[in-house]
């Protein structure tokens, strides 16, 4: 079980495409991962209703969610070196 006490950060992508070519390699290699899915289009505590008053006007689309891959601190070595294949 993955847990914010035994957790560390290995990849961090925009593209989905390689949030997926990340997600099958550490699946077909049985390494336990959590992601987290950061949607940059969304207001902050910091900046409440800033989409409201901007709109997406300017904005990137292909950079609106971030996807942060967590795994097990021990399982991260060798996380690291299958990703590095990909």
């Amino acid at each position: 079980m993955i847990t914010i006490f035994n957790r560390k950060e290995l990849y961090i992508t925009y593209s989905m495409k390689k949030q997926s070519e990340v997600r099958d390699a550490l699946l077909n290699n049985n390494i336990d991962y959590r992601i987290r899915t950061v949607n940059r289009m969304s207001p902050s505590p910091f900046s409440i209703g800033s989409r409201g008053r901007m709109g997406s006007l300017g904005q990137n689309m292909n950079v609106n969610y971030e996807y942060i891959f967590y795994v097990k601190k021990t399982d991260y070595d060798r996380a690291k070196y299958i990703i590095s294949k990909l």
